[in-house]
């Protein structure tokens, strides 16, 4: 058996083409089940979130699917030309996909590190495949050992407890100004990547009161049906934002600022020296700094936010050194459970042989005069031990060849000592006839 990745993410392919492949909670059990009627010997997950789509799958290595027919199969799914994804799919065989993954669900190759969100989508994923029957004995093992290292993670280190995102770092920001940050209304101006981005956070904090203001109507409403907030055209943005708490600017100006000065200070009769964060986010910025000196007006820039998030980043560089060392202690006890799996069932069966030429051999010598004697019980002990001794060896041994040369040249050692101890069985057999 081997252990497949097929996977694209934010780091590898714009929105625009992860989008393509991206499925909804309804696609991915209809592709669960036709996968199992497709390749039934094999086991798989599917996760699929606004960052990444990633196909896991465990697969008998010489008789089950190669990564390319499992690549194909999800473009063609999804009705996508294979040849205009094939470049930014990335491909991870065993080791490697057991890596991603512990990365992946402890948030170290998320957007935002630290995000607890896709630790439940993780958990959720492998929910849905275990609920259509599509996992088995090896994705079982890898999904509950990824979720333990990242409980430790979290348990040990303080990764979950700072974000480093320019994104994160606004809602921190913002958590700081308002102590809660549930009740007050929101103004995410820009429905991009970024606009997208601030809406998650803000909709993970529990955050209810949120209007997206977008200078595309239809970008707009498409953004806040996906996340269930409101959606405002561009046009009703002044009036949204003299009610507002908190604004943040994801659309930047076309030429000069979006917002000056005496734009801002218009509103803010209509707020009734209610406090007003402004983060502007854009490059270039959409927001004149002079409007950072209006009262009761507190404006950050990316600049102010990036600095903090580098902070962050260096606060923390020992928790991620920990966390990486967390993540390489359980990659390396499941692989050494992954590749030793299929010599196991043989360890038993040569330990069952040995012991049988023990039975055999101590029947040869309580024979006539030796019958009853009386150290049979203290040899048989002993014997005993003499035989676990021995397959202790015999383990030791043919799991070093499993590491430090092939599971194929294990295995075949293992089957060639089970094959010399079963002809010994033999010929004593045909002596006792």
């Amino acid at each position: 058996m081997q252990i497949i990745l097929i996977g694209i993410n934010h780091k590898t392919a714009p929105v625009y083409i992860r989008q393509r492949l991206a499925l909804d909670t309804e696609q991915v059990c209809d592709a669960l089940a036709k996968l199992k009627e497709t390749f039934a010997d094999s086991e798989f997950v599917l996760l699929s979130t606004c960052n990444r789509v990633e196909f896991y799958a465990a697969v008998n290595k010489t008789t089950g699917a190669k990564p390319i027919d499992l690549a194909k199969w999800l473009a063609e799914f999804r009705s996508v030309e294979y040849e205009k994804i094939e470049g930014y799919l990335y491909v991870k065989i065993n080791e490697d996909a057991v890596t991603h993954l512990f990365t992946v669900s402890s948030s170290l190759d998320s957007m935002v590190i630290g995000e607890s969100q896709i630790t439940s989508q993780v958990k959720e994923s492998y929910k849905n495949a275990c609920q259509r029957q599509t996992t088995g004995k090896i994705l079982n093992r890898l999904f509950h050992d990824a979720f333990r290292a990242t409980k430790e993670i979290i348990t040990r280190t303080s990764i979950s407890n700072r974000r480093v995102s320019v994104a994160g770092v606004a809602v921190s920001l913002a958590k700081q100004l308002f102590s809660d940050i549930k009740s007050e209304k929101i103004v995410i101006v820009g429905a991009g990547q970024m606009g997208e981005l601030l809406v998650e956070h803000f909709r993970h904090e529990k955050c209810e009161n949120i209007t997206v203001v977008n200078r595309s109507c239809q970008r707009g409403c498409q953004l806040a049906q996906k996340y269930d907030v409101a959606n405002q055209p561009w046009e009703q943005l002044d009036q949204e934002m003299a009610t507002a708490n908190i604004v943040v600017g994801a659309a930047s100006a076309q030429e000069g600022y979006l917002f000056n000065k005496e734009r801002i200070k218009s509103l803010m009769p209509k707020r009734r020296n209610h406090v007003l964060l402004i983060v502007d986010i854009t490059v270039p910025r959409s927001f004149d700094p002079k409007v950072g000196k209006i009262e009761d007006v507190y404006l950050y820039c990316i600049d102010d936010l990036a600095q903090v998030a580098q902070d962050n980043i260096k606060l923390r560089e020992g928790d991620l050194e920990q966390a990486i060392e967390i993540i390489y202690e359980y990659v390396s006890a499941f692989m050494d459970w992954f590749m030793t799996r299929d010599v196991t069932p043989l360890f038993g069966q040569i330990k069952s042989a040995f012991e049988k030429i023990r039975e055999t051999e101590m029947e040869n010598f309580f024979v006539g005069p030796r019958q009853d004697a009386c150290c049979r019980e203290l040899m048989e002990a002993s014997m005993n031990r003499i035989i676990n001794k021995l397959c202790h060896c015999v383990i030791k041994n043919i799991d070093t060849i499993s590491k430090e040369h092939s599971l194929e040249e294990a295995e075949q050692l293992a089957r060639n000592i089970l094959a010399d101890a079963q002809k010994i069985l033999s010929e004593d057999k045909k002596k006792s006839q």
